[in-house]
């Protein structure tokens, strides 16, 4: 089975504007409500791809009700932690000539509630996957997915970590599966510039060597980097398309790493797969509306790599 874990999901409340003009009344040509958060991502394009999974984490007041029943809807399960006060989170995300966001704060967490959480995820079983993704509300400390970890070192999970910086790399010495920082996230943990492919297989080396299994490197335009733990590197320049919606890219491609490494069931091109899916799944939810359908991948595998 497959779980996510979001500390701080969100309803984005997308609009649509010809431009913005500070200071005065501005109206939209078009807007949207959509679950957001990375986790939530990840669960929403698992389920299109066809993968049963179950969204984890914290939801309070009437915007977690929401969200909850927009899940519900898109046929994703999910089994949240109702939160005694505050409110899950809005995102408003303005598209105009410049896109422009605005993330709310997300309800307080309680060590009570957290140990909720710990509870939940003890009951995994050897060869579940667990997708540790997104930032965690202030109320958290920094070390919360390596205590995550460190808690369930000894059940044998696939756990994958998309995250930045201290999230991320406190990590490390429980050597996940899988962590996905894109380029610009690689260059600050290290404090250097990443310029093209061969940096990034330098420094994402060098996150091996610290204990991750697999680091999968997004780079937006310019294609990905999979340096995977049985010694592969792949590369990959970016699927020709028109980008329409920049949120939940990269959290397609974790999705898409997934479900192409459970296609093949670890066999031998099991990363390969992986890393082309993950490739043709972010992109594909980048060329659309919203988060990428089985046949927007389909269809955008076959051109991109010849092969379905």
């Amino acid at each position: 089975m497959i779980y996510t874990v979001s500390f701080n999901p969100s309803l984005d409340y997308v609009q649509d504007l010809d431009c913005v003009n500070l200071g005065y009344v501005n109206r939209t040509s078009g807007e949207k409500i959509l679950p957001g958060g990375k986790g939530i991502n990840v669960s929403m394009v698992l389920k299109n791809l066809g993968f049963e999974n179950q969204a984890l984490g914290f939801t309070a007041g009437f915007t977690g009700e929401v969200l909850k029943s927009m899940l519900k809807a898109k046929g994703v399960e999910s089994d949240f932690i109702e939160l005694d006060a505050g409110m899950t989170r809005i995102n408003v995300k303005i598209r105009a000539k410049e896109e422009t966001e605005i993330n709310g704060q997300g309800p307080k967490i309680s060590a009570d509630a957290l140990e909720l959480l710990y509870q939940k995820l003890e009951t995994l079983q050897e060869g579940d996957i667990l997708v540790l993704a997104g930032s965690i509300p202030e109320s958290l400390p920094q070390s919360a997915y390596m205590d995550i970890m460190k808690r369930l070192q000894d059940k044998k999970l696939k756990i994958v970590v998309d995250a930045t910086r201290d999230l991320l790399v406190n990590v490390l010495p429980y050597k996940p599966f899988m962590i996905k920082p894109n380029n610009f996230e690689l260059g600050e943990i290290f404090g250097v510039e990443i310029k093209d492919k061969d940096d990034v297989c330098k420094y994402a080396k060098k996150l091996q060597e610290q204990g991750a299994r697999n680091v999968l490197v997004s780079m937006a335009g310019d294609g990905a980097v999979l340096l995977a733990e049985d010694g592969s590197e792949y590369r990959a320049e970016a699927p020709k398309g028109t980008v329409k919606n920049s949120v939940g890219a990269g959290d397609s491609m974790v999705a898409g790493f997934i479900a192409g490494y459970l296609i093949t069931d670890g066999g031998a091109d099991a990363y390969r797969n992986a890393f082309e899916m993950g490739v043709c799944t972010g992109s594909a939810s980048a060329f659309s509306e919203e988060l990428a359908t089985k046949e927007e991948v389909e269809g955008l595998y076959v051109k991109t790599f010849g092969k379905k």
